[in-house]
């Protein structure tokens, strides 16, 4: 059975994570075609008035497809600021944001020209907090959709996870905003990480059905 192909995402939500530590080996896609509103340039985390989507603007060449790994940050603005300021508001009080802050503000220091690097590196590093070593390959062409069991067609932000992959059991843990809203499903592997620390990788075993 050929291996399954995922999407790159930008700090992705927990239903591409409860599958990616499945995997021995995690083979991603850099030759599909770059769409917009999809969690490859985007994430969503909890503030103290709610759910934020945190987005990368990027530059792309207008008129013709682009592929994915061809995509450039567009730093005039300085969104890499404003998302490590709306991080340390939504999190500075999580129980766990002191011991990894230090593993992620560098990707928030830095710049990176392609959108395809810097979402690999941060893919690495927070596997890496859960303590997984799980090696990282490109696709060397761009590998056709299986159909709906492909990671790549239903880990998207318009459909709602629990009917487009009816594996995902979205599992409730401690949020710092939850007195004021509630659990919410889904967010971004950041909201875990920063929340439950050690605890991540057995809440996203528990999040698939076998």
């Amino acid at each position: 059975m050929p291996p399954l192909v995922f999407p790159l995402l930008y700090n992705g939500p927990i239903n591409y994570y409860a599958r990616l530590v499945r995997e021995k080996e995690i083979l991603l896609e850099q030759f599909d075609s770059y769409a917009k509103q999809t969690y490859r340039n985007r994430c969503m985390i909890i503030g103290p008035n709610g759910a934020i989507t945190l987005s990368i603007p990027v530059k792309r060449r207008r008129g013709t497809k682009n592929h994915f790994r061809d995509i450039r940050i567009d730093y005039d603005k300085p969104w890499n600021r404003v998302h490590w300021k709306s991080l340390v508001a939504a999190y500075g009080s999580s129980p766990f944001f002191e011991f990894i802050r230090e593993d992620l503000v560098q990707f928030y220091d830095g710049k990176y020209e392609f959108l395809i690097d810097l979402n690999r590196q941060l893919l690495d590093r927070t596997l890496k907090i859960m303590g997984l070593d799980i090696p990282l390959r490109l696709t060397g062409e761009f590998q056709e959709m299986t159909g709906e069991d492909d990671p790549r067609w239903f880990i998207h932000p318009k459909l709602e996870p629990g009917a487009a992959d009816p594996l995902f059991n979205p599992v409730a843990y401690h949020q710092v905003f939850s007195d004021k809203h509630g659990f919410r499903a889904n967010m971004s592997i950041l909201d875990l990480l920063f929340n439950e620390g050690p605890g991540s990788l057995a809440i996203l075993r528990k999040c698939i059905r076998t």
